[in-house]
């Protein structure tokens, strides 16, 4: 009966150490699943200017939770937009793929503003994203990821049907018709009357957070702020209204917005913080083209939304992923959004298996390489003017458009526009001149030849259609 129990006792510490081993082993194991495997929350402000936040310079805008990921993080400050506007930016940024592949250069129609004033015929533009090209929800639920939007998609009237699971407010419209409840969305529950927009989508988002909690999540917020209807709270308006405005900011409605929205960031990252999710998600927070000049400039930088100057496609943007980037570190690497999805699939699987247009950041995240190559945008269409825009004599194509027929170049410092219209150039080296005023075509002949060839061939690679065809109800006068 000893000898039994002996046996018994030993078995059951052979069994106890073997189940502690296999338990130790499956904890590493999922450990460092995990660690390949990071949440994700990607910000996506709508028309936020270059220097619409505190960490990028402003003094009157106040955003001190969308800094925080700064702080915590990395800063970009030669960062890009895909695009000028709203609807190709955001097709760039979920394909990782350039506008000529996807078809998707505006908003709406491309033969925007008067007739008359148009020389050339533009291409016809694709208002709804292919499902068949691999989207960034849809490459996350492929890794097993649970999947949410909220806020603005404008890509299609659904995007469950590009692999997000959870929907809170995404649908075609490029802009709320209510920022306060009963916000007349049918993909958005109504808060209390009055309820402001960027409150109700942070809460539906910190809800989902801590439902899903126990799995790995891809979090899309991009904002329908700060885009028009300008619609703010009273008391942050009143706030503003008592504050020194600066030379360039100083609307205390579209300042309030933008507290609005930080705000809102600020609820979802306490949640992280509170779920003690914050070390295991990458966070980042960008916009998807420059600010609307009728209610801010981002001077230095020539121009506003719409506009290929600098003022139209650099933006804000910050990523943080505690312990795996320096905090508190700035990057002056050009980057640009459609960059994002390949450096998911490489986080993920160690290697980029598409070839996408953007490339992958993650060696420039670890400090441990450079990324050399060139940027491209390509607008083969007309977007009117605002006659609120500040920045209309920034211009080209002033007085009728933002912008007209364009494809542009930034390789190093340098940057190259071609007009298609009547062939124009313009050259200018970023780092002499941010405020792009001085056009050096005529006078470094050299650096015009070189981008210019390099620009013609990327048009060819990617098949990108330029407008030949003369309108005939153009009037020169």
């Amino acid at each position: 009966m000893k000898r039994l129990t002996t046996h018994r006792t030993f078995a059951l510490i052979l069994f106890s150490i073997c189940y502690l081993q296999f338990y130790s082993c499956k904890m590493v194991a999922d450990q460092d699943k995990y660690e390949i495997m990071p949440n994700v929350i990607i910000f996506y402000a709508d028309d936020l200017g270059w220097m619409d936040l505190g960490i990028q310079g402003s003094t009157y805008y106040e955003t001190p939770n969308i800094d925080r990921i700064g702080k915590e993080g990395m800063r970009f400050t030669n960062a890009y937009a895909n695009a000028a506007n709203c609807a190709p930016s955001r097709a760039c940024l979920m394909t990782g793929m350039y506008a000529p592949r996807h078809g998707v250069y505006t908003v709406l129609n491309s033969d925007r503003g008067p007739s008359k004033h148009r020389k050339l015929i533009p291409t016809e533009n694709q208002t709804i994203l292919d499902t068949n090209l691999l989207s960034m929800p849809q490459f996350f639920k492929n890794q097993g990821y649970q999947t949410c939007i909220a806020g603005k998609w404008h890509l299609s009237k659904d995007p469950l049907d590009y692999g997000f699971d959870t929907n809170f407010g995404g649908n075609h419209r490029g802009a709320p018709k209510s920022y306060f409840s009963p916000y007349k969305n049918p993909q958005l529950r109504d808060g209390p009357v009055g309820e402001h927009l960027p409150d109700r989508l942070s809460i539906d988002i910190s809800d989902w957070i801590i439902d899903h909690k126990d799995n790995p999540f891809f979090v899309y917020f991009p904002f329908y702020s700060v885009h028009t209807p300008i619609q703010a709270r009273e008391d942050l308006t009143n706030k503003y209204e008592n504050k020194e405005p600066g030379e360039y900011h100083d609307k205390p409605s579209y300042a309030a917005m933008i507290e609005a929205m930080d705000l809102a960031i600020g609820k979802v990252l306490d949640v992280l913080e509170a779920q003690n999710l914050t070390k295991e998600t990458i966070i980042i927070f960008t916009s998807d083209n420059g600010a609307h000049g009728g209610q801010t400039l981002s001077r230095p930088l020539r121009g506003s939304k719409g506009m290929f100057y600098e003022g139209g496609i650099r933006v804000p943007f910050l990523i943080q992923w505690e312990g795996q980037i320096e905090a508190n570190s700035v990057n002056s690497t050009p980057i640009i959004g459609s960059d994002l999805l390949p450096t998911f699939m490489e986080i993920l699987n160690g290697e980029v298996k598409v070839d996408f247009d953007g490339k992958s950041l993650v060696s420039i995240l670890k400090k441990e390489g450079i990324l050399e190559r060139s940027l491209f945008w390509h607008f083969p269409a007309y977007l009117q003017s605002y006659k609120s825009d500040r920045a209309f004599e920034d211009s080209h194509d002033k007085p009728w458009f933002r912008s007209a027929p364009v494809s542009v170049i930034r390789k190093g410092d340098w940057k190259l526009m071609e007009f298609f219209e009547n062939g124009d150039l313009e050259l200018y080296n970023l780092k002499e001149d941010i405020g792009e005023k001085n056009n050096l075509e005529d006078k470094n002949l050299d650096k015009k030849k070189e981008l210019y060839q390099l620009l013609k061939e990327w048009q060819k690679q990617t098949n990108a259609s330029i407008p030949t065809e003369l309108n005939p109800e153009y009037q020169s006068n």
